[in-house]
């Protein structure tokens, strides 16, 4: 038989041995010994342990109300969306009243509307009282009118061009608006239909 001693196998002890040749044995055996995976730690002091837990507490609840802090803004931020823009297709549909509003004021000139009779000039002023006061509701709830007057600053996001022309205004600005543009909040409701300046005719 071999003098190894396998694993499960309990060593003989050889009764001659010195002090020293078992002590020496004894440190083979253990640096042999394969060492448990899950071995416990050493026992913290409670207080450490105390510690330990307080912060992974006080890192939970941080994090718990980093999250709550999140969901509130994102809640107040979608209340208040749904505040201004719940008018949205009504405002819409609306923006068609005010172009005819607006045609049937364009139609007469100020030599016609000096040749109006008193009901015709009556009519004339409530038709603009009309709109006026359609603006001015539309602007209670948010919607207003995009500026698009000759000279300014083209912008795609709240202009649409339709022709390219020849003005005195400069290269690439509005030259003239066809059809006003309105805005809800921030969020363009329709852009204002716009010529743009090629810059001088030569």
């Amino acid at each position: 038989m071999s003098d190894e001693t396998k694993p499960g196998e309990t060593a003989e002890i050889d009764s001659t041995a010195s002090k020293a040749d078992l002590k020496a044995a004894a440190d083979d055996l253990l640096k042999s010994a394969p060492k448990a995976a899950d071995e416990p730690a050493p026992d913290l002091d409670p207080v450490q342990q105390l510690e330990i837990e307080k912060e992974e507490l006080r890192e939970q609840l941080l994090r718990t109300l980093a999250d709550l802090d999140n969901t509130r803004k994102r809640a107040e931020r979608q209340v208040a969306d749904a505040r201004i823009y719940a008018i949205e297709k009504f405002a819409g549909d609306l923006l068609s009243v005010s172009d005819n509003l607006s045609r049937a004021l364009a139609a007469l000139t100020d030599d016609d509307r000096a040749a109006l009779s008193e009901a015709g000039r009556n009519l004339f002023e409530g038709i603009e009282m009309t709109e006026k006061e359609l603006h001015t509701a539309l602007a209670r709830h948010g919607v207003t009118v995009i500026a698009a007057l000759p000279g300014d600053t083209f912008d795609p996001n709240l202009h649409q061009a339709v022709a390219n022309i020849p003005s005195d205004q400069p290269n690439g600005t509005i030259a003239s608006c066809f059809q006003p543009g309105w805005k809800i909040g921030e969020r363009t409701l329709r852009a204002a239909m716009v010529a743009v300046s090629a810059g001088a005719a030569n």
